[in-house]
């Protein structure tokens, strides 16, 4: 079960960030980030409710609450990043976020075994070259970096957080609620801030009402990346877990081949198999 919904949550990532850096050169990151959390508090407060979730609220939610000021800086700055492009630079990069669960499990005492060893490094590599590295040393290229490996940092905090945040499935209605919340409200002021320093909140021609659906899908595959990662965490070695949802960048790079005609190289195509490889040492270790 762990490598299964790891998995889903490759898949649900990758194509959320996919949509989001799209969304990102027609809109501000800010207000992508903010509209489409929006939409994921909304439904799951409305789950929340159905559920009766409340009950399970305890001292673990702290947990929630802190992924949920650490989730829209990562967002922004992975957003921001993706729009620079190219996403053969940010997407791979991203990956670095594994390690800060892979740091938790270890301080904690998981010991992954040597068959699971071998494919966390095979993975890992065929994620970073299924991006195909296109390091140039131009300025905004730079930037772009920059901005990566501050959102892998706080996705890589984001992901050990979740994991730590509820312990039933109705509990993690709730931790995704609280934490989507807290996103949202950090997100307006940080929004608002912008808007009394100038910067524009929406794009000249208004609110882009054709891209609610895609703003509510992000959000809404994002949310259910985090709540798919928390069971895997939970079914599983965190070890193993953090390195297959890792893989999303596969996922990001094969939306941009199939809904952009972007083509792949070489090494992208010789990475997405060193991934598979080593998903399948991960998923058999």
């Amino acid at each position: 079960m762990t490598a299964l919904f790891a998995l889903a949550t490759s898949l649900l990532w990758g194509l959320a960030d996919f949509g989001g850096g799209l969304l990102t050169r027609r809109m501000p990151a800010l207000t992508v980030v903010v509209v489409s959390q929006s939409v994921a508090a909304s439904v799951l407060g409305v789950v929340v409710l159905a559920t009766g979730a409340w009950s399970e609220a305890g001292p673990r939610l702290w947990f929630a609450f802190a992924a949920g000021l650490v989730g829209p800086i990562a967002l922004l700055s992975f957003y921001k990043a993706l729009a620079l492009g190219p996403m053969g630079v940010v997407s791979p990069l991203a990956t670095l976020s594994v390690a800060v669960p892979l740091g938790v499990a270890l301080v904690l005492g998981e010991r992954p075994g040597l068959l699971q060893v071998a494919g966390i490094a095979v993975a890992v590599t065929g994620v970073v070259l299924a991006g195909g590295p296109q390091l140039r040393g131009a300025p905004v290229q730079r930037r772009a970096i920059l901005l990566t490996l501050v959102a892998a940092l706080g996705f890589g905090t984001v992901f050990a957080l979740v994991a730590e945040a509820s312990t039933t499935v109705t509990g993690l209605f709730l931790a995704l609620f609280v934490q989507r919340v807290t996103n949202v409200v950090v997100g307006g002021t940080a929004l608002g801030a912008a808007v009394r320093r100038g910067a524009p909140a929406l794009p000249a021609d208004g609110f882009p009402w054709r891209s609610l659906p895609a703003l509510a899908f992000v959000g809404l595959a994002d949310v259910a990346a985090n709540g798919t990662y928390a069971l895997a965490a939970r079914h599983g070695p965190v070890t193993v877990a953090a390195v297959l949802a890792s893989l999303y960048p596969v996922v990001t790079a094969l939306a941009a081949r199939g809904f952009l005609s972007e083509r792949l190289r070489a090494i992208q195509a010789a990475g997405a198999g060193l991934a598979l490889v080593g998903t399948l040492l991960l998923a058999t270790g």
